[in-house]
């Protein structure tokens, strides 16, 4: 049996939970839609979205998470509501990709920022997705929390699409607002090392200002730190808050370079709890 698409598992998701006559006009909405209504109409049928269908969070249980990620890969809508997953599904029914592109561009000309967190939360869900980096690296330029974690978290575009440089602000990016790192897809895998010399740079203008440095800034250095990196990393290990000591632990422990080793031993301690896997990357998770 095929797998539901998207649509058919957002759709599924809000026939559960808003009400029969809420439905009923999204159905019609997106029907219309599908059949090549003006783009005035697609507008006006979206800012509708809100007074038709309401707010309040979808309910979804494990099971539709995995059919989202089987739908489409590294999709995980955990905490989508149900205003949003109704804004993407009328989108979704725009049956041009060209047209589709066009549109959400300009949707999110004219989009207040919930409008623009559904949009940005759909990247992974648009067809031919290339037609949207402009787009996604707009949202991770933005100061506004919500608009950043809509692009960047839980969210397969960035590292699919993203180039080395896009793909490199907005890491420093969210070092710089204060959005945490782990909830970006494929950290790990896209580090390189300009980021890790970037985000070095990053945290010595934090040390001359007398401010801290995220713990997590040392997870995309340590596969590619140089020798003033390692620098960076004694330093921490040294001198560093708890917190920070593990999160230099950890990247010592993933160069390759046996200055790294030989750092990482003067604390053993720290050594025998990565050594024994009770102390790995998702223990550094800042509030």
């Amino acid at each position: 049996m095929t797998a539901p698409t998207a649509s058919q598992l957002l759709h599924g998701w809000l026939a559960r939970d808003v009400t029969p006559e809420a439905l009923a006009w999204l159905d019609e909405a997106a029907g219309r839609i599908a059949s090549g209504s003006p783009d005035r109409e697609v507008y006006m049928a979206i800012s509708l979205v809100p007074r038709k269908v309401g707010k309040a969070d979808l309910v979804l249980g494990e099971a539709d998470l995995k059919a989202a990620d089987a739908a489409r890969p590294g999709w995980r809508p955990a905490g989508l509501s149900a205003d949003q997953a109704a804004r993407v599904l009328l989108v979704l029914s725009v049956d041009d990709p060209s047209r589709m592109a066009a549109l959400v561009e300009k949707l999110c000309v004219t989009a207040d920022v919930a409008e623009l967190i559904s949009f940005y939360l759909a990247l992974p869900l648009y067809p031919e997705p290339q037609r949207y980096a402009a787009r996604a690296r707009e949202g991770v330029r933005s100061n506004m929390k919500a608009l950043f974690n809509a692009v960047a978290h839980h969210n397969p575009y960035p590292s699919e699409e993203f180039d080395e440089p896009a793909w490199n602000q907005m890491v420093l990016k969210a070092l710089f607002i204060g959005a945490p790192l782990w909830p970006v897809q494929r950290l790990d895998e896209r580090a390189n090392p300009p980021l890790a010399r970037m985000l070095c740079d990053y945290a010595h203008e934090r040390w001359a200002a007398g401010r801290t440095v995220s713990p997590e800034l040392w997870r995309c250095v340590g596969r590619h730190a140089d020798a003033a990196a390692l620098r960076d990393l004694e330093r921490v290990l040294e001198s560093g808050g708890e917190m920070e000591r593990r999160a230099a632990a950890l990247a010592l422990s993933d160069s390759a370079d046996p200055a790294a080793t030989a750092i990482l031993e003067r604390a053993p301690e720290l050594t025998a709890e990565i050594a024994g896997g009770r102390l790995v990357w998702d223990d550094i998770r800042p509030a």
